[in-house]
């Protein structure tokens, strides 16, 4: 496990329900971090924050809008005092399939979560991140987001997308005290896996269950981002594929 110690320190997960959310946000709790959980799925997440016991909020929210967002950051803020991590991590697959059948709709709202849903999230903790003059803002990255995928069109286009945002954002703030970078965590043994598993839908689909790693290795990744060991890969998105990462982490 990583050293990191994040006690006073308040963090927000989105897509924290369950997969890599859920375990990051038991991680942050287990660093000594007071953490909120956002997520669509209300009864999962005040189950999870009951878990977790007195630092955990459990905040429903649709970060495909904006306004949802803000408040969930401004919740945060009001109840524990500051505003130390955002971790983007609300992310969707569908619709998967050749881009000649895919429902225009549904493409759009893939980029509604994995695109603009990471921007909502950055550009609402900005705010309290600038007034005290630190802050670090983690987006789950893909492997998508630099290697075109068959029937991925969607996914591909809005990780690519959110990778680029990383990239602008750490270079319109590291300057001003702000950690700005993504984490691609490679394929993770996750319902996502299991739903692309039966779509048959490109090589991915093909993978055994075996071939993923836990959920709890990209948690323990995302806790280990937030110190200073990390800070050769602001603006980057640090490969948990790579086994020196891996053994930096924690999980070689």
């Amino acid at each position: 496990m990583s050293n990191s110690d994040l006690s006073g320190k308040t963090v927000l997960v989105t897509g924290a329900s369950r997969g890599i959310g859920a375990a990051a946000a038991r991680a942050f709790a287990d660093a000594g971090a007071r953490v909120a959980l956002v997520a669509r799925s209300r009864e999962a997440i005040a189950e999870l924050a009951g878990e977790i016991g007195r630092e955990a909020l459990a905040i429903p929210c649709d970060v495909s809008r904006y306004w949802e967002v803000d408040q969930a950051v401004r919740a945060t803020v009001e109840t524990f005092g500051s505003f130390d991590v955002i971790v983007n991590n609300a992310g969707v697959i569908e619709p998967m399939g050749a881009l000649g059948t895919t429902d225009p709709e549904e493409w759009s709202k893939a980029v509604d979560i994995n695109l603009k849903g990471a921007m909502h999230g950055m550009r609402a903790a900005l705010g309290p991140m600038l007034q005290q003059g630190s802050g670090t803002i983690i987006t789950v990255s893909s492997g998508a987001a630099h290697n075109p995928l068959e029937g991925w069109s969607a996914y591909c286009a809005s990780k690519a997308a959110a990778h680029m945002l990383t990239q602008v954002t750490d270079r319109e703030y590291r300057g001003k005290g702000l950690r700005v970078l993504g984490l691609s965590p490679g394929t993770v043994a996750t319902q996502m896996q299991k739903d692309i598993k039966a779509s048959g839908v490109g090589p991915v689909s093909q993978l055994d269950w075996s071939d993923h790693i836990p959920p709890e290795w990209a948690a323990r990744a995302l806790v280990w981002m937030c110190g200073p060991e990390a800070d050769a890969h602001l603006g980057r998105d640090v490969s948990l594929r790579d086994e020196e990462i891996r053994r930096a982490v924690g999980v070689a």
